[in-house]
């Protein structure tokens, strides 16, 4: 029993550094994204200067083993992982369950 309590707590500490994570990527994307408009499709895109680009891309690459399925043909990983990382982060900023 005592291995699966610390097997939870484990797994616990990794979402919550996933998380932690998720809410640093959308704080650095909406400090960059200013006030650019969306494009037709409802894009924006984001020029992300060093060194935030740097953790940006590293956030990204973790997310990309994490999210994207094995054998995944996207055309750029990166940018396949976003929509699930910032749907993470939103799960901070999200009130919890009624009690």
């Amino acid at each position: 029993m005592i291995a699966d309590a610390r097997a939870a707590e484990r797994f616990m500490r990794a979402a919550m550094l996933g998380v932690a994570m998720a809410v640093e990527t959308q704080r650095i994307l909406r400090l960059h994204a200013g006030d650019s408009p969306p494009d037709r499709d409802g894009t924006v895109g984001v020029e992300i200067p060093f060194p935030d680009s740097t953790v940006i891309t590293a956030v990204l690459d973790a997310a990309a083993g994490c999210f994207q399925p094995p054998g995944d043909p996207a055309e750029d990983p990166r940018q396949a992982v976003l929509a699930p990382l910032l749907e993470l982060a939103t799960l901070a900023k999200s009130p919890g369950p009624p009690a």
